[in-house]
Order: C-alpha cells, then structure tokens, then sequence
C-alpha cells in the first residue's frame, strides 16, 4: 500500500508521498476501514474511513470520513464512483449520519461527477481545521485549509447537515 500510495500521490507533487515514505500507508490518521481494489496488475484503487466525531460550527455530529483515495495513473476516470458504490453499503451498516471528506479545489470537477450516482453535495466556502498528524517544535499544532467539503448523507437528509463555515476534525486528516 505504501509503494501504491507513493505513486499515486507523487506525480502531484513529492511532498504529497512523502508521507508514506517505508511502509507506512496513512498519512494522518490511521484509517479503520480500508476498501481495497485489486487487478491482474496489484493494487487499483483504495479509499479509506474513520469514524469520529467533527464538530460543525457549534454541532458535534458523527461522521465517516473517507479519505486516503487513490487510484492507479492506468484506470484514472474509472475509480471514485466504484470505490463510492463499494463503500456506500459499508457506511450503511456502520449506522452514521453522514459520509465526510475533504478535498483540493482543483478535484471540484473530479468529485462532482460521482454526485450523478449519490446524493452528494461538494461544499465551498468552508474552512477545516486539523491537528497535524506528528508533533513538530516548528509548526503550530494545527492547520486550516480552505478545501471543498463533500458530504454523502447516509442515514440522515442532507438538510439535517449544519449550516458554518468552519469544521473542526478533532484530529488529524485521514
């Protein structure tokens, strides 16, 4: 996993593998759930989840944050909405409210098409903080990202989703 992951993530940047230098395969927090697609050629595509509880604005709401989404350079295009289709089944027994992820502004496009097949919304305007996932002397233990939030109403309507401007992980990024 840690090989797929650096070379999945490092064309889009060196640092963005760095993370998953060795073996480790997680960059922040480590993932409870991973759904994992093989082929003849190894691993195609991953997507991991964290149950935790975020705090929206002044509202503590349990989630599934899923994260960790790779898919092979090969099958690019073909990956999010099967991993999605794979996983939906999967936050349905989990009984949460609410699948949670957050992404670059530059995937706006790539994560909107999977809301043709799932009730999804991508959300703009919204500020996450989260905790770094190591301590460092140099940087402050947090950060906050302007980043689009995409949520997956699971067993709740996405008008049940509070209105801020601000998410507060409680830990570090998945």
């Amino acid at each position: 996993l840690a090989s797929f992951f650096r070379n999945t993530y490092g064309p889009t940047g060196a640092f963005n593998a760095k993370p998953f230098e060795g073996s480790r395969s997680w960059a922040g927090a480590r993932p409870e759930l991973r759904a994992i697609g093989h082929d003849s050629n190894g691993i195609a595509a991953h997507m991991g989840l964290l149950r935790r509880f975020i705090k929206v604005g002044e509202v503590d709401l349990l989630v599934a944050e899923l994260g960790l989404y790779g898919v092979r350079p090969d099958l690019e295009g073909l990956g999010i909405s099967h991993s999605l289709r794979v996983m939906y089944p999967v936050l349905q027994q989990l009984g949460v409210p609410f699948g949670f992820g957050a992404v670059r502004h530059a995937l706006q496009r790539h994560v909107e098409r999977f809301g043709r097949h799932f009730p999804a919304a991508v959300l703009s305007g919204i500020r996450v903080r989260s905790t770094l996932p190591d301590a460092r002397l140099d940087l402050p233990p947090t950060r906050m990202e302007d980043v689009l939030v995409v949520v997956l109403p699971v067993g709740s309507a996405m008008s049940d989703w509070p209105t801020a401007t601000l998410i507060d992980r409680n830990g570090p990024e998945l």
